[in-house]
């Protein structure tokens, strides 16, 4: 009996990436469901502030599940998890949390200056991701199989 490992690596592997794709759909639109009673509480309440900061961060979760799902979206696709996306989401997650940090103004130095050299990182990565992929199509290789693409 002759097993193909590779092609059942693959079936499971979409498999999991399915539900995975599954429950960030769901994630997303509960999200936005949630955002929208929020709206309404807003109405109700006195103290903005902290409805805003609410939104806010809901909003920005919501941004990078969009991200991640799309990263997915990408890997039925093409068979690869494009780098881009998931430094998009990684991006989006750092702003996230010193927007919500400053907002909510419990940050020290120390914890600015932690997130922006990772926040400096992230955005090397994603900028070194782009240029390898478009060194690649101009000079006409494709990407090694197995490899991720940005």
């Amino acid at each position: 009996m002759n097993i193909d490992f590779m092609k059942l690596f693959n079936k499971v592997v979409g498999v999991v990436f399915g539900f995975m794709l599954l429950f960030l759909t769901l994630g997303i639109i509960i999200g936005v469901i949630r955002l929208f009673m929020y709206t309404g509480d807003l109405i109700m309440e006195k103290e903005l502030t902290l409805q805003y900061s609410k939104i806010i961060s809901d909003v920005l979760t919501l941004f990078i599940l969009v991200e991640l799902s799309r990263s997915l979206v990408e890997y039925f696709n093409t068979q690869r998890l494009r780098m881009t996306f998931i430094v998009d989401a990684a991006i989006v997650f750092v702003l996230r949390e010193i927007m919500i940090k400053l907002f909510e103004h419990k940050v020290t130095p120390e914890e600015i200056y932690a997130l922006s050299a990772l926040l400096l990182v992230l955005t090397v990565l994603r900028i070194g991701s782009v240029l390898m992929y478009q060194r690649e199509k101009t000079l006409g290789k494709p990407a090694p199989t197995g490899s991720v693409e940005p």
